[in-house]
């Protein structure tokens, strides 16, 4: 772990209460936001099983997640049968447009060539696995061991995965013959549902076509039903993702941490589609930056609805400002939602006297630093964290806070230190409403500030015997 205030940080062979979650888990959401898609996860039931239990205690709703169900003879000899066996049965049980393959510890461990695997079933699909039309399912695999990456990774990679095997090998759409308005293609980072609707609403008031991969805003997060679903409506349509490619530009919210393994990456240097990587809309000068690449790419002044939310969002900061500056808070979770965290506190006056994040990154520590523009005190920034650790880098250097923002896996660190936590990004599974917590654009950002102030608030009259109704 590093420390960017100096503070000597102890290493540790093993994970304490890790900061991240397995790569599997991030895969499976990616796949549940492509329509019709069920994950299938290559190794034992037990990994199936946690995340299934990380994503309803999240989402709060039912999510089939299917396994190839290793045993000691699949661990020994090999997992194919039991991969094929799988594909037979998801198949036949589901009728899906497609199934989205991850690997696990296990699998990489004995060497499985999953891709090689895969080859092989296509000779052999029987004709009972397609619908009468005499369509198969779409299979698409990626590789997300956990020792090689976590959740974050694993949802980047399953994006990648999907594109890869949608997009067919032919040439991009002539730019100059697209119809106007241009097309847009919109690649998301592990965000709310809430989050996804949001942008949905972004995308839409600049009337031009999109993709927005992925999008599980219904899938993961829809209506009551009458009767048990198995696949649930919802998700970005195969043939979106395909036009993908004829899109006038994609904008990336957030980075893949492996280059050759970005989907917006591919899709500029095999079909020549403008990428932009940009950090999470959230804060109001991450979100200017959001708006006018929309602007640029739509060719298209950002809608009057927006800017006015905007000046709404400048009120609140003003009103709220004697509140928040100067306080001092504890951020966590996975790198990107971390440094667009940053970034806003820094916007609102409160400093950062620690961020974490248990991904392993040579850059996270340049991106804290460089969203950090207002409050210059040393920030303690460490990667491939746990919360012991942080905890005890917290304590050692003797950093003082007043609240603690993050998931809730972090409740651990906020109880340690008699701080109050900001619940935010994923998972919230102790609180109820998690997947419809509001973070991006420009009424995300009020959303969050309006907690932060709050938060702040509460604490203050809570030291007070007596209390008060008027701050």
């Amino acid at each position: 772990m590093k420390s960017g205030a100096g503070v000597p940080v102890k290493s540790f062979v093993s994970t304490r209460n890790a900061c991240k979650l397995c790569s599997p888990l991030g895969a499976c959401f990616a796949f549940r936001g492509i329509e019709g898609c069920i994950p299938l996860i290559h190794g034992s039931q037990g990994c199936a099983t946690y995340i299934r239990r990380y994503g309803i205690s999240h989402f709060r709703e039912p999510i089939d997640i299917a396994s190839s169900n290793f045993t000691e003879a699949a661990a020994i000899f090999g997992g194919k049968d039991n991969l094929f066996t799988a594909l037979d049965n998801v198949s036949r049980a589901y009728r899906p447009a497609a199934i989205g393959i991850t690997s696990t510890c296990l699998s990489e461990t004995i060497g499985e060539d999953v891709s090689m695997y895969l080859k092989q079933y296509e000779t052999r699909r029987g004709q009972g696995l397609c619908d009468n039309a005499g369509h198969c399912p779409a299979i698409f695999y990626a590789s997300t061991p956990s020792y090689r990456g976590t959740h974050v990774e694993g949802f980047h990679e399953a994006i990648y995965a999907a594109v890869r095997a949608l997009i067919s090998d032919g040439p991009a759409a002539d730019q100059r013959r697209v119809k106007v308005p241009p097309r847009i293609n919109l690649i998301s980072g592990l965000l709310s549902a809430e989050d996804l609707r949001e942008l949905h609403a972004i995308l839409k008031s600049f009337a031009a076509p999109y993709t927005l991969l992925p999008d599980y805003s219904e899938s993961l997060d829809g209506p009551s039903w009458a009767g048990y679903q198995k696949l649930p409506a919802g998700g970005t349509k195969a043939d979106d993702i395909r036009s993908m490619k004829d899109a006038a530009g994609t904008l990336y919210l957030g980075f893949s941490s492996s280059p050759e393994r970005d989907a917006g990456q591919w899709l500029a240097s095999r079909f020549g589609v403008p990428l932009t990587h940009m950090d999470f809309p959230l804060g109001i000068e991450n979100c200017d930056v959001f708006f006018e690449s929309l602007s640029r790419l739509c060719e298209k002044p950002v809608p009057e609805f927006w800017t006015k939310q905007r000046g709404r969002l400048i009120d609140a900061y003003i009103d709220g400002h004697k509140y928040c500056n100067g306080k001092k808070a504890i951020i966590y979770g996975e790198e990107d939602f971390v440094v667009a965290i940053a970034s806003f506190l820094d916007e609102i006056g409160v400093v950062p006297v620690a961020a974490a994040t248990g991904a392993q990154s040579n850059s996270f520590a340049h991106r804290i630093r460089k969203a950090l523009k207002n409050t210059r005190q040393q920030t303690l920034i460490m990667d491939k964290a746990d919360f012991a650790g942080i905890l005890e880098a917290v304590k050692g250097g003797g950093l003082e806070a007043d609240f603690v923002m993050g998931h809730s896996k972090g409740l651990y660190l906020a109880r340690n230190l008699g701080l109050p936590l900001l619940r935010c990004g994923f998972p919230v599974h102790d609180r109820i409403g998690g997947q419809r917590i509001l973070h991006l654009g420009y009424k995300g950002t009020l959303n969050l500030f309006d907690l932060v102030c709050n938060t702040l608030m509460q604490a203050r009259q809570e030291k007070f015997s007596s209390g008060y109704t008027y701050i």
